[in-house]
């Protein structure tokens, strides 16, 4: 899965979160300084104003800035002001950036509403940015988010910032021998998001992706692959048994490395749950293997 940044405008229900506001003014304008004491996101406005800034997920909002890999979070910027006005319209201007633990940038954008030529004409102005912490950010390392917003018409800017961590589901066991995935997740089809609360629902095209598989025996650029799937229900009653879905065939290396999954659909109303999912990959030039169990209440 690659990241994903998408802008959009919405409207959100004003909620109170903790902080902290340092106020400083001029002549011309006003400057401040704002941080959430709950998931330490930092603002910073110049001319720029925001009402609320807050993150939240598809249907709250959220305290915390530790995200599961595959996880969407949103920046919401909700009730903006200063921005200078042209027949009705505002022109915002908005840079992302994300830096590694290392220093290092792993995702720049500018100018994310290039798009919007002839401006934005809501008042209040409500926006947000939508991100999933994906390749190329990876569990187990922390990340600093920098969102910039300027006045296309005028001199305002306004900063959030926001350092986060990234962990693998801790829903999903692994066991293995000499085969390795750097990242592990199971993704709905229909929804388009991955699955970070262990529930699904029926007629529900569900994944379960490995990535950055490693440890196979490879011989020009090919491998031999098997791979298991088991679904059981929790009176252990077999679902579907899969005894190996790549067959003989060899199969590229740079694939298997960048991601192999496998899927399974429940049909029906009603099930013992929670149902159980173990998914087993091997290599057939060797003894390496390694297996991924998880729980998934389906309802």
């Amino acid at each position: 899965m690659d990241m994903i940044i998408l802008l959009k405008l919405a409207s959100w229900r004003y909620l109170a979160y903790a902080s902290l506001l340092f106020i400083f003014c001029s002549e011309s304008s006003a400057q401040f300084v704002e941080k959430n004491l709950v998931t330490g996101m930092t603002t910073r406005g110049n001319g720029l104003s925001c009402a609320e800034v807050y993150l939240s997920d598809e249907e709250k909002i959220i305290g915390r800035n530790l995200f599961i890999y595959g996880e969407t979070f949103y920046v919401n910027f909700d009730g903006m002001e200063g921005f200078e006005r042209v027949d009705g319209s505002v022109f915002p201007d908005m840079r992302l950036t994300i830096v590694s633990e290392h220093g290092d940038t792993v995702l720049h954008l500018d100018d994310l509403y290039a798009g919007y030529k002839e401006g934005i004409d809501l008042s209040p102005l409500q926006l947000y940015a939508e991100v999933t912490v994906a390749n190329p950010v990876f569990s187990g390392e922390t990340y600093a988010l920098y969102v910039d917003i300027q006045d296309k018409r005028g001199t305002g800017s306004y900063a959030a910032t926001l350092d986060f961590a990234v962990h693998r589901d801790d829903k999903i066991q692994l066991n293995g021998k000499q085969l390795s995935s750097r990242e592990i997740y199971l993704f709905s089809q229909q929804r388009g998001l991955t699955i970070t609360n262990g529930i699904a629902g029926f007629d529900e095209n569900i994944y379960l992706l490995f990535e950055g598989l490693e440890g196979f025996t490879v011989n020009g650029g090919q491998l031999n692959m098997g791979l298991s799937m088991v679904v059981k229900d929790a009176d252990e009653n077999v679902i579907l048994d899969e005894a190996d879905l790549f067959g003989d065939s060899p199969l590229n290396y740079e694939d298997v490395h960048l991601q192999v999954a496998s899927n399974f659909i429940l049909t029906g109303s009603q099930v013992a749950n929670p149902v159980s999912l173990t998914v087993r990959i091997w290599d057939k030039g060797s003894s390496a293997w390694i297996s991924a169990y998880t729980e998934i209440v389906v309802e």
